[in-house]
Formats: structure tokens, C-alpha cells, sequence
């Protein structure tokens, strides 16, 4: 019987021998793991950000200053909930047959939801330099963490897919 007759997934004679049920589970826990370590991650800024407003330094600043907290805290409050969308997601979906969908759509969930967590810590920095230094350097530093930040999470991980992942990798 050949992989494919008994259900079973191969790239070329290459790769997991896997049925596609086998690899939905194993997306869906590799998928989880990475969801895990970026929530706390991002709960434990959105919690911060959420205290600033009762602080006294507060009501000092600036309109221009407290807008950029009012979007940094709605980009905090959407990182959060498009990385918690997947655990809904799975909750609700359960049972369904339908697994190999819900690690694409959590999937995609937990990708806007790592944008959403860089424009959150971009914008956090931003409001944080602008308050502590009043400089005019403050836009070159928060672009130099950016492309940091552009590189780290994107630019390496696509450099390393296109040189050296094969065809038929996830």
C-alpha cells in the first residue's frame, strides 16, 4: 500500500510520515506553544498600560502624548484578543471534524495578532521616550527597535524559509 493509499502524507519520499489528521494535531499543538509564550508577553504590557492612566504623571501630559496612549492601549487590547482568539476558536470548533481549518484561521489570528503586538510595543516605546527624553532622537531609536524588531520576527524567519525549506515543509 502506497503512502498515499493508506492516508498518509509525504513530501517526495521526504519529510513526516503523517496522516492529515496527524499533522493538523501536530500544527494545532506547535501553533499553541508559540501562541503561549507571545500571550504572557503581551497580557503583561496590555496590564501595564492599562494602570498608566491612574498614575499622577498622567494628567501632565499632552494631548499629543495621551493619543498615543489612547491608540497604544486599543492596539494592546487588540493584540490581546487575536491571540486569545485561537483558544475560543479551538473551543468552539471542537469535535467538529474540521481541525485542519482551525490551525489555518488560528493561524492567521495569531499572525495579525504578532502585528498587532509590534505596532504595540513600536507605539509603547514611542510614548515611553517621548515622556522620559522630550528628544528629537526619540524617532531615530524607536525606528532603529523597529527594524530590530522587522528583522528578528520577519525578515531572518523569511530568509531562512526561501534558502532553505523544501517544497514540501509547513
Amino acid at each position: 500500500m502506497t503512502d498515499r493509499e493508506n492516508g498518509r502524507a509525504t513530501a517526495n519520499g521526504r519529510g513526516r510520515d503523517e496522516t492529515a489528521d496527524e499533522r493538523a494535531d501536530r500544527q494545532w499543538q506547535d501553533l499553541m506553544q508559540e501562541i503561549r509564550v507571545v500571550q504572557t508577553g503581551v497580557q503583561i504590557l496590555f496590564g501595564f498600560l492599562l494602570t498608566v492612566a491612574f498614575t499622577p504623571r498622567f494628567e501632565s501630559l499632552g494631548s499629543t502624548d495621551k493619543g498615543i496612549y489612547v491608540l497604544t492601549v486599543i492596539l494592546g487590547s487588540l493584540a490581546t484578543g487575536a491571540l486569545i482568539g485561537p483558544v475560543s476558536f479551538h473551543r468552539i470548533v471542537a469535535g467538529r471534524q474540521i481541525k485542519h481549518r482551525a490551525v489555518v484561521w488560528a493561524s492567521r489570528l495569531t499572525f495579525i495578532g504578532i502585528l498587532l503586538l509590534l505596532a504595540t510595543l513600536t507605539s509603547s516605546l514611542f510614548l515611553i521616550l517621548r515622556v522620559a527624553t522630550d528628544d528629537a532622537l526619540v524617532p531615530w531609536l524607536v525606528g532603529g527597535v523597529l527594524a530590530w524588531y522587522l528583522l528578528c520576527w520577519f525578515a531572518l524567519p523569511l530568509w531562512a524559509r526561501e534558502r532553505h525549506a523544501g517544497k514540501g515543509d509547513d
